[in-house]
C-alpha cells in the first residue's frame, strides 16, 4: 500500500454509477478531455513551448461548477485551468489559438497556457494563491454596486499553505462578500502528498472564519450540482462567502512530465475516472458524442495551425 493510500484509506476511489447526462454536458467534458490529451500529443510533436498543467481526471468540475454561473459573474482560474476556461466559453479555438502563440489568441498569445484573461469574467494566474485576495475585491465590488454577480475562485490544496488564501477568507466573511472557492482536492501538491503539507482539514479551515463549507465526493456531474446549487445560491442572494471542497484524483502528471505516483496508485486512481465508467455505463451516447469532439478538434487544429503566429503592439 503505497504513503498516499495509506493516509486517504478512506478516501481511495470507489468505482461509481453515473447517471445519464444531456448531450451538451457530455459533449463538454469530453471536449475539456480531448483538449488536453491533444496539448499533449503536440508537445510529444515538438509544437508547442514551455509546459502545460492538464486537468485529467477533474473536468467534471468545472462543468459541474459552470451550471451557475452568469455572463456578470468573474471567474479567477490558476495554472491546471483550460477547463475551467472551456466549461465556460465554447472556445477551444481560441484557447489552442494563445498556447500555440497563433493568431486569434484568447491573449494574442501572450499569456500561453497559465494566464488567461477575457473580457471581465475570466483570469487565470500561475501563482498560488494570487487570486483570491483580488477575488475578494471583486466580489466586494460586486456587493457595494447591487450587481448580483459573483466571483468564483478554483484553487487546489496545495494553494491552502499560502498565507494570501486565509487573508482573503478574513476579509471575505468580515465583508460577507458573494465569493465562492472551489477547491480541486486531488490529494497532491505538484510531486507531494497532501498530507505531507496541510494539516487539519479544509472543513476545519472554512470554519475557523465563520464560512459555508460543502464536500462533493462524486464524479457524477448531476449530483455534484444538486450538491451545491444552494450553496451557490446563498452566496449569489444573501452575499456569503462559500468553499465547495471536490474530492477528486488527477490521473495525469503535475505537468507533461514524470508523475511520481506508484504504478498500483494510478491504476487504482484511474478506476475512478469518469470518462472511462460513462463509456461503459452509456456506450452508444458515449462513442457518438466523442467522434463528434475530435472531429471538430481536428478542424480545429488544422485551422489553428495554418495562422501566423500571433503579433501585437508593445507600446
Amino acid at each position: 500500500m503505497s504513503l498516499s493510500e495509506k493516509v486517504y484509506s478512506d478516501r481511495l476511489p470507489v468505482r461509481q454509477a453515473l447517471t445519464e447526462l444531456l448531450d451538451a454536458d457530455l459533449e463538454r467534458l469530453i471536449l475539456i478531455r480531448e483538449f488536453e490529451l491533444l496539448l499533449l500529443h503536440l508537445f510529444s510533436q515538438g509544437k508547442l513551448n514551455g509546459t502545460t498543467h492538464t486537468c485529467l481526471g477533474q473536468e467534471y468540475i468545472p462543468v459541474s461548477v459552470s451550471r451557475f454561473l452568469t455572463e456578470a459573474d468573474f471567474v479567477f482560474s490558476n495554472h491546471r485551468g483550460h477547463g475551467h476556461y472551456l466549461a465556460r466559453f465554447d472556445d477551444p479555438s481560441g484557447l489552442l489559438a494563445e498556447i500555440m502563440g497563433r493568431e486569434g489568441g484568447i491573449c494574442h498569445g501572450v499569456g500561453g497556457s497559465q494566464h488567461l484573461y477575457r473580457d471581465r469574467q475570466h483570469l487565470s494566474t500561475g501563482i498560488q494563491g494570487e487570486s483570491l485576495p483580488v477575488a475578494v475585491g471583486v466580489a466586494l465590488h460586486s456587493k457595494r454596486s447591487g450587481s448580483g454577480s459573483l466571483a468564483v475562485a478554483y484553487i487546489g490544496d496545495g494553494t491552502w499553505g499560502e498565507g494570501a488564501v486565509y487573508e482573503a477568507l478574513n476579509m471575505a466573511a468580515l465583508w460577507m462578500v458573494p465569493l465562492v472557492v472551489v477547491v480541486e482536492h486531488n490529494k497532491i501538491s505538484q510531486s507531494t502528498s497532501t498530507n505531507l503539507q496541510l494539516a487539519g482539514s479544509i472543513a476545519g479551515r472554512a470554519r475557523g472564519f465563520g464560512i459555508d463549507h460543502v464536500e462533493v465526493r462524486s464524479v457524477d456531474v448531476n449530483e455534484a450540482r444538486a450538491a451545491i446549487s444552494d450553496g451557490f445560491t446563498k452566496a449569489r442572494n444573501r452575499c456569503h462567502p462559500l468553499v465547495i471542497e471536490f474530492d477528486t484524483w488527477r490521473i495525469g502528471p503535475h505537468s507533461k512530465g514524470d508523475d511520481p505516483r506508484d504504478v498500483d496508485e494510478l491504476e487504482n486512481i484511474r478506476k475512478w475516472d469518469w470518462h472511462g465508467i460513462y463509456a461503459e455505463l452509456f456506450p452508444e451516447q458515449f462513442n457518438r458524442v466523442a467522434r463528434k469532439v475530435q472531429a471538430r478538434l481536428e478542424g480545429v487544429l488544422q485551422d489553428v495551425e495554418a495562422r501566423h503566429p500571433s503579433s501585437w503592439d508593445q507600446r
